[in-house]
Formats: C-alpha cells, sequence, structure tokens
C-alpha cells in the first residue's frame, strides 16, 4: 500500500500566525522553532506578561462589544481580568485576527481550552455544538473520526452538529469530497434499539441541513468502508457505503476506543484531536504530545485557518 501523502500543502500554511498560550512548555518551543524554520510558519508563542496594557484594552473592549461579553454585565474589568488568563487572551487575539488559529492543550485539560474557545471566539454560523475530529492517516487513505474527544452521548441533534462540522473539515483536509457515514452497530434497519433510532435522526437532521454533503447511515462500520461488504447488505449503494472518508461515532465510548484500535493494532498516525465548529481554528492537544504530535496538530489546524 502507498505511503500516506504529505500532510498539508506547504503553500497554504505558509505565514500562518498560530498563538500558542503555552510558551512555558519546552515541548511547545521546541515545536514552534520547527514550524518555524521547517514549514515557514509564524508561531505567536504567548508571554501574557508581554502584551501591552493598551492591546489588553484593545481585546478588552472586543469582548465586551462582542455577542459574549455581556455575561459580564457590561464591565470591561471582568474582561481585563479574564485576559490575565493566558488561554482566554490567546482566544481574544484570534478572534480579533491577531492571528490565525490557537494551539492549545499540551498544559491546560480539554475543558479549559474549550471554556476558552467558547468565551473568545464563539461557535460559527449554525452550529450550536462544539465538537473535535481526528485525521488518522493510514496506508490504506485517509480518514475523519469524530467525536472522539468531546461529546460523551451526543443527540441526536449533536451528531448533526459533529457530522456537519466534521464535513467542513474534511473537505479543508482531504483530496477528495466529504463522504459522511453515520456508524451503528446496525445496517439500515438490520437491529432495533433507542441508540439506533437516535442515529437515525441525525441523519435526517444532517441531510435536511446540508443536502450538498454526501451523508448516510445507519450503517457498520464495515458496510462503511469496504465496497464488497456494501454490496452484500444494501440494495442501494449511495454515495457513501463502502466509500466513506468521514467516520461519525455514536457515541465518545466508540470513537475513542475506535480512534485508538486503528492507531494502536492499525498502525495509522492519529492527528488531534483537533476541535470544530468554531468560528475560528482551535487545537486540543493531548497533555502527553510529542514534540512531533505537536507539529503535525499545528500544521492540520493552520491549514483550516
Amino acid at each position: 500500500m502507498p505511503a500516506p501523502k504529505r500532510l498539508v500543502d506547504p503553500k497554504a500554511v505558509k505565514g500562518k500566525r498560530l498563538v500558542f498560550p503555552e510558551s512555558g512548555d519546552a515541548r511547545i518551543l521546541e515545536a514552534a522553532d520547527i514550524l518555524r524554520t521547517k514549514h515557514k510558519l509564524n508561531p505567536l508563542l504567548l508571554d501574557s506578561a508581554q502584551i501591552s496594557d493598551e492591546v489588553r484594552d484593545q481585546l478588552a473592549r472586543a469582548y465586551m462589544s462582542g455577542p459574549r461579553g455581556g455575561a459580564g454585565g457590561g464591565k470591561i474589568t471582568i474582561a481585563r481580568r479574564l485576559l490575565q488568563r493566558p488561554l482566554f487572551l490567546a482566544a481574544m487575539m484570534v478572534a480579533t485576527g491577531q492571528g490565525d488559529a490557537m494551539v492549545a492543550g499540551a498544559a491546560n485539560p480539554t475543558k479549559k481550552v474549550i471554556e476558552a474557545g467558547m468565551m473568545g471566539i464563539g461557535l460559527a454560523t449554525g452550529i450550536r455544538t462544539p465538537s473535535s475530529f481526528f485525521l488518522m492517516r493510514h496506508k490504506a487513505r485517509p480518514l475523519i473520526f469524530a467525536d472522539c474527544a468531546i461529546n460523551i452521548d451526543p443527540t441526536a441533534e449533536e451528531l448533526c452538529d459533529i457530522a456537519l462540522a466534521s464535513a467542513k473539515s474534511a473537505a479543508h483536509i482531504l483530496d477528495e469530497s466529504p463522504r459522511v457515514a453515520f456508524l451503528s452497530f446496525s445496517t439500515k434497519g438490520s437491529a432495533s434499539d433507542a441508540s439506533i433510532t437516535r442515529v437515525r435522526q441525525a441523519v435526517t437532521l444532517a441531510k435536511a441541513a446540508a443536502p450538498d454533503f454526501a451523508i448516510d447511515g445507519e450503517m457498520q462500520v464495515d458496510t462503511a468502508l469496504d465496497p464488497d461488504v456494501a454490496a452484500k447488505k444494501l440494495k442501494i449503494m449511495g454515495q457513501v457505503a463502502g466509500r466513506a472518508n468521514v467516520l461519525i461515532f455514536p457515541n465518545l465510548d466508540a470513537a475513542n476506543i475506535g480512534y485508538k484500535l486503528v492507531q494502536y493494532l492499525g498502525g495509522a498516525q492519529a492527528i488531534g484531536p483537533v476541535l470544530q465548529g468554531f468560528a475560528r481554528p482551535v487545537c486540543d492537544l493531548s497533555r502527553g504530545a510529542t514534540v512531533q504530535d505537536i507539529v503535525d496538530a499545528s500544521l492540520l489546524t493552520a491549514s483550516l485557518a
């Protein structure tokens, strides 16, 4: 099988400004140097002590004038206090165009990264649910797995949001159009359960919301990936069965177990998790990430900017 293609187009990420709020981490410093010298990106290593009062005031005013500023009761002093937090400061720099994307999580839990993204950047139009994806780079083909890090037991509406955000992410990353499969232990009515009903509802919602995307389900993972299996199980193949490149898992248990099995037993490289659904790109690194993990995740995030 052929080796995976280059992760991103160098021309697409050259000069992109990635804001790193965890500049005290040695892995971040090393990764930033690689991104700058080898990949020609512009990493912004955020030392909050070096941010001038004038810039803080500009960011505070921008936050208070935005849709989320009302939470502070209109008091700009609240915003200034929030800006003492490096994650929130980084999010506001991205929100105001002083950076193209935010890369964090090496020293902070996912919950805090998401909180900063929600408060500072906010969700994209039409999306109500923040989610995440992994790019699984395998010798056979690259795949998008979602949601592997955030939503534990998503509703039909949340699964729909996850699928739509994942399709948009895939459209930026993959060299082919997204083909989204909603996974289940059932294929088109072969079993019956409340979880299957929820997946079917999500498929209906997603198709209605994005009729231009190739979306199908519910289906078992072999039906989604193997055309021979799909031909045996389905009367009508459609655009997705046997050819899926975006896999939407029914819950976090399945997604987390699934991506790690493919990573550790299938030999795939798991890049991420990258957060999605936000108005601007946000990457949530694993706290156990290696320097190369950080470089790869940063490049992927830059390609979404």
